[in-house]
């Protein structure tokens, strides 16, 4: 059970690092992404693929293995540490490209025993990140600065904010 003091902690943290976007911040964002459609069909494919190439950085099942390997831990371990089932971790270790959602990447990082910027590289690999204008990523950063993995206080945490918990 988490105690009242890093509850009142991880309230003072949220307060202090969410930001709330207004319709003005949105209005700027959205005039400053108009991009033209021309500039597309200017671009030849190969100069696509060139920059596909150089750019691309390893899949979410090369990053996870790779700590796995580096934490010296067991398959079994991390997924029942996670929640998962045996099922699901095979998958994400058998099929290339597959992405679980980004409540599961973030239980196998604290499964892991990540630190934050740890996390961020496994859930970047999976085209997510932990943003400081939800409250939900925000409670996980808190946890991770704190070093608090167990899945159970990290759902009780999301819990006493109402949020919705990672897995189980």
């Amino acid at each position: 059970m988490l105690d009242n003091r890093i509850l009142i902690q991880m309230k003072e943290y949220v307060e202090s690092h969410l930001i709330i976007v207004t319709e003005d911040i949105l209005d700027i964002y959205l005039e400053s992404n108009d991009v033209k459609h021309s500039i597309l069909e200017e671009i030849d494919e190969d100069e696509i693929e060139n920059f596909i190439n150089t750019k691309r950085k390893p899949t979410l099942s090369q990053v996870l293995f790779s700590f796995l390997d580096k934490k010296d831990a067991s398959d079994s371990k991390i997924y029942k540490k996670a929640g998962m089932d045996r099922r699901h971790f095979s998958k994400i270790r058998t099929v290339p490209n597959y992405r679980p959602g980004k409540n599961t990447t973030i239980a196998l990082a604290l499964a892991l025993e990540l630190d934050q910027t740890e996390t961020e590289e496994l859930l970047g690999a999976a085209g997510y990140t932990l943003s400081n204008s939800d409250t939900s990523d925000l409670v996980i950063q808190f946890c991770l600065e704190k070093k608090i993995y167990d899945i159970d206080l990290v759902n009780q945490a999301l819990d006493h904010f109402s949020l919705k918990p990672l897995i189980r």
